[in-house]
């Protein structure tokens, strides 16, 4: 357990002092039932979404807890987890003075919200196996490094970082350690929300847009301590997660058994288009996935991108990434997507 992490060490002295917004909704706890609202301004007549949203998606909350083993206390849910991150850094980050660590290649979002918030981000690149240099980073961690973020399976490399990596920074590091789980339902490994109770300075971030497939309406997760919560939902705007998103998710989280379906279907899926890559002359080297996509280094990534453009598939080039040289990221598709995939690459 980390014995010098302290979170009144970490969050800003403006948030402290701040006095949050408090929206008619956060004024009584009620089913709305039997409840005649006047309090709120809002136009009178029924048609669904009339009424503004419930501020903190109790309903939602309370399946997401019994599913993930978690209380509702640790949780904050966002318009998309980028909403949760730039949270993370406006809670925690004083701008023009602190610092967080990435490990590239990752998710780049984290860059652009250090950027956006006036935060500077210190870049440790992963090893040569796609691995957290651990002694790396902890070298350049400073006093105004208050958070790192963890990408685990990462994107774009799909794999899992090992459990021993996460642990040393978790018991080492004084500030926030936030790792990035959207892709986790993919993944044969153990998610880390089994440690929050060990660990006061971890946050773990999931999302509903892979595996749950709702990209379109946008809904994030972030777990943590009852005390970060509490700071988080302290500066988030009254009602950032919509009926329609509160409601569509709420029955999406219902229905596990077609999610988990969908999610064998993927896995079977990567694994045949791991296979057909594999036997392709111009694939170098096909890197292992815990996700649903997978990373192959080509022999001349520009080219074979704009192929398969030029065949109506788009992949993702990611060249440009530290590491990532020559390298195409495909997305799981559908069997009928995925087998016309294969048989546009044999042609190539």
């Amino acid at each position: 357990m980390t014995k010098t992490f302290n979170i009144n060490n970490i969050v800003r002295k403006s948030v402290v002092a701040l006095k949050p917004y408090s929206s008619a909704r956060d004024e009584y706890v009620s089913d709305g039932s039997t409840m005649i609202f006047l309090d709120a301004n809002e136009n009178p007549f029924e048609n669904g979404v009339n009424r503004y949203p419930d501020p903190y998606q109790r309903s939602l909350k309370a399946v997401l807890a019994e599913q993930k083993g978690v209380s509702e206390g640790n949780m904050l849910l966002g318009n998309g987890s980028d909403e949760v991150l730039d949270l993370i850094y406006r809670a925690f980050c004083e701008p023009n003075q602190d610092n967080v660590i990435t490990l590239p290649p990752t998710y780049g979002m984290y860059k652009v919200l250090a950027g956006i918030n006036a935060v500077e981000n210190r870049e440790v690149l992963l090893t040569a196996d796609f691995e957290p240099d651990v002694p790396a980073i902890l070298e350049a961690v400073d006093e105004n490094t208050k958070l790192i973020f963890i990408c685990s399976p990462n994107n774009p490399t799909g794999n899992s970082f090992t459990k021993e990596s996460i642990e040393k920074l978790l018991e080492t590091f004084s500030g926030l350690v936030v790792i990035d789980e959207a892709y986790i339902d993919f993944s044969n490994q153990e998610s880390w929300l089994n440690n929050l109770k060990q660990y006061p300075n971890l946050i773990v971030t999931q999302t509903l847009s892979k595996a749950y497939g709702l990209a379109g309406i946008r809904l994030g997760i972030c777990y943590a301590s009852e005390a970060i919560i509490s700071i988080l939902n302290k500066i988030k705007p009254p009602y950032n997660v919509n009926q329609l998103t509160q409601q569509k998710a709420l029955q999406r989280v219902l229905n596990e058994d077609a999610v988990q379906q969908e999610v064998v279907q993927i896995l079977e899926e990567r694994s045949n288009l791991e296979q057909a890559l594999q036997n392709l002359e111009f694939v170098e080297k096909l890197y292992p996935s815990d996700a649903n996509f997978v990373l192959a280094k080509v022999d001349n990534a520009d080219k074979r991108y704009q192929q398969l453009l030029d065949q109506h598939v788009v992949v993702r080039n990611r060249s440009t990434q530290p590491l990532c040289e020559n390298t195409l990221r495909f997305t799981v598709g559908t069997p009928t997507e995925n087998k016309v995939l294969i048989a546009i690459l044999k042609q190539l």
